[in-house]
Parts: C-alpha cells; structure tokens; sequence
C-alpha cells in the first residue's frame, strides 16, 4: 500500500522530497524548526541524532502520552 502526506509544513526545505520511509533516518534538525545547535543539544543530551531516534526516545514518547491521557479526561 502507497501512503503519501503532505508534510512540507512539518519539514525543512531540504527534506520536503524525502520518501516518507527514508524520513526515520534524517536528521533531527530536517524537522522544520529545529535548528542545527538544538540537533546538537538533543544528541548531548539524549543521545538523540534521528527524526527515529526522536520519535521512539522513551521520555518524549511518556510526554506525549501523558498529554494525550490529560487533553482525553478533559
């Protein structure tokens, strides 16, 4: 099955063209927003160098879901 998106919001300029099963293994800052010195501090700080590594990091992921848990009880 084909899945397309538009993500060109959510992307830098660079990255707009990427497959979507190749954005995993882009870089942090390929995100649009994030700038290079706060890939950087991910990386330092988490260990973080990956939109992957980003979405599956244990303490991002427990965020998310407690902010889901509270705007759902709302």
């Amino acid at each position: 099955m084909t899945i397309t998106a538009n993500l060109d919001k959510l992307l830098d300029k660079a990255f707009e063209e990427y497959a979507l099963d190749k954005l995993p293994t882009a870089p942090v800052s390929a995100l649009a927003g994030v700038s290079d010195a706060d890939a950087e501090s991910l990386a330092k700080a988490f260990n973080i160098k990956t939109i992957g590594d980003l979405g599956r990091n244990k303490y991002f992921r427990a965020a998310v879901a407690i902010v889901n848990l509270v705007e759902v009880s709302k």
